[in-house]
């Protein structure tokens, strides 16, 4: 089955079109103010009305209080919202509930157990997203552009949905695929050409390797 792709840390009209013409089925808008890709609330509204139908929205938030995703929904209406801090399982729990949309998680992965210990968030998150640990002095909990060990991941009984981050360029994609078997990979400095600004041409190498992993 060919592996589904989502783009994340857009932040143009642009970027978004390029993403969903090389196939992505996924675009990701980052709310978290020290990130490059960070976008206000206007912003993401604004880009997610440029998502074309088809390709679903994920908007990535670290730690959000309540008012926060309230107003993030209100302006944007994501179809995803994927949490990438130290959010509990109850606080996805909560937002599904509440919002009545898709919730994600993104999880560092050290080692096996940091696998085992993801099932906290079994029948709560939607998909889970397994990501390299950030470096000690990153405030970044993604989009370092770092990768973690694939070799963790065949051969684990996997009880959710989930997807592969951290590190993955047009260059490794096809072979993280192959190594790991994902389902779905997940891109955000591997297709830029400075942080927080995307490369077109990248983002169709990356969906094309993918597609013919």
């Amino acid at each position: 089955m060919t592996p589904l792709v989502k783009i994340c840390g857009l932040s143009s009209p642009e970027a978004i079109h390029a993403a969903a013409d090389a196939g992505a089925s996924h675009v990701g808008l980052v709310h978290f103010a020290p990130s490059p890709r960070h976008l206000d609330l206007n912003r993401v509204a604004a880009l997610r009305r440029q998502v074309p139908d088809g390709v679903k929205t994920v908007v990535l938030v670290v730690d959000p209080d309540g008012l926060m995703l309230a107003n993030l929904v209100s302006a944007a209406m994501p179809d995803i919202i994927q949490f990438h801090g130290s959010e509990p399982a109850q606080a996805l729990a909560l937002a599904r509930t509440r919002f009545g949309c898709e919730v994600w998680k993104a999880l560092p992965v050290k080692n096996r157990a940091s696998l085992e210990e993801s099932a906290i968030y079994d029948g709560i998150a939607d998909r889970l997203l397994f990501d390299a640990p950030p470096p000690p002095d990153s405030v970044l909990p993604g989009g370092n552009g770092e990768a973690f060990g694939w070799d963790i991941l065949p051969g684990y009984s996997h009880r959710s949905p989930w997807g592969l981050a951290g590190g993955l360029t047009p260059d490794n994609v096809a072979e993280a695929i192959r190594a790991t078997g994902a389902p779905l990979v997940d891109v955000s400095s591997g297709v830029e050409r400075a942080p927080g600004i995307k490369d077109v041409d990248k983002i169709a190498a990356f969906c094309k390797a993918a597609r013919l992993a």
